[in-house]
């Protein structure tokens, strides 16, 4: 049987429009091929429900059955792409799919010390969220400062302190409620001699996870802070490797798992999704 306009043709020049768009922006590759499966699936309804309640005789003129798959083709283009639609969802799920949408992200404002509202930028934030970009504005400059002595990105420190601390909503506090403005989760070994933080935290043993109080470091700003997890990263023999060896977020989050920053088992996979987010975060703000 010939295809008729419904039937769904991905011709060289489509697929080469998609996969330059999806370098530029993914994004909106996404949402293209969304409402293509969009309007094919609308195309196929309409085509189900004239041939429900055509009569017989006038279905098979092959005139009158052209002039028709055409007009279902220009519905079913008019219909596609709506908001809120079908389109949506398939490019939702899309985006998971492919890392675009790592998972969720926070809607409150509640970073620590979130800079002025974004509200007040010219350009509306779009997705992520502002509890997410408050906290990317927050810590963009003194990620930098740290790249810029270390060569770790600035996006990756920023993405594992979001993850530590779950976008600063969840930071380690004294015991009085003060900050220890420790954002990496780094404990206080015998080497450290600055002040300390005691909490109750989480631990994996032999992967069963345990209550137990830890000793953290405390600093006295977030700059510290990202100083000193720059420093630890990049001179420590345990995972100076990551660092050199970190080609995009994935092999830098299983790098530093490997080398036992922390004990969660599924640690790397978090932390590759926050970077994606973080990522993310940073093209919205532009």
């Amino acid at each position: 049987m010939a295809a008729g306009p419904s039937s769904l043709s991905v011709d060289s020049r489509s697929l080469a429009s998609l996969q330059a768009k999806a370098q530029h922006d993914p994004k909106a590759a996404v949402r293209e091929a969304a409402k293509q499966f969009e309007r094919l699936f609308m195309n196929e309804l309409l085509k189900s429900m004239r041939q429900s309640t055509m009569a017989t005789g006038l279905s098979d003129d092959p005139g009158r059955k052209m002039g028709t798959e055409m007009l279902d083709e220009q519905y079913a283009g008019q219909l596609s792409g709506l908001p809120g639609g079908l389109a949506d969802v398939i490019a939702r799920q899309l985006e998971r799919q492919m890392g675009m949408a790592p998972g969720p992200i926070p809607v409150t404002g509640s970073a620590n010390n979130t800079p002025a509202p974004l509200s007040a930028r010219p350009q509306a934030t779009r997705i992520p969220q502002t509890g997410a970009a408050g906290f990317v504005q927050q810590h963009a400059g003194a990620a930098e400062r740290a790249e810029q002595k270390t060569g770790i990105p600035s996006e990756f420190m920023i993405a594992q302190a979001a993850h530590e601390t779950g976008w600063g909503r969840k930071e380690i506090r004294h015991a009085d409620g003060s900050p220890s403005f420790n954002l990496f989760g780094i404990k206080a070994g015998a080497s450290w001699k600055g002040p300390v933080a005691e909490v109750t935290t989480t631990e994996y043993v032999d992967g069963k996870a345990q209550k137990m109080v830890q000793k953290f470091r405390a600093y006295a700003s977030y700059e510290e802070s990202f100083a000193d997890y720059a420093k630890l990263i990049s001179e420590s023999p345990r995972y100076r490797d990551t660092v050199a060896g970190a080609t995009d977020a994935s092999t830098f989050a299983r790098g530093l798992q490997k080398a036992g920053y922390a004990t969660d088992p599924a640690y790397a996979d978090k932390l590759t999704r926050v970077i994606n987010t973080t990522l993310r975060v940073q093209r919205s703000l532009g």
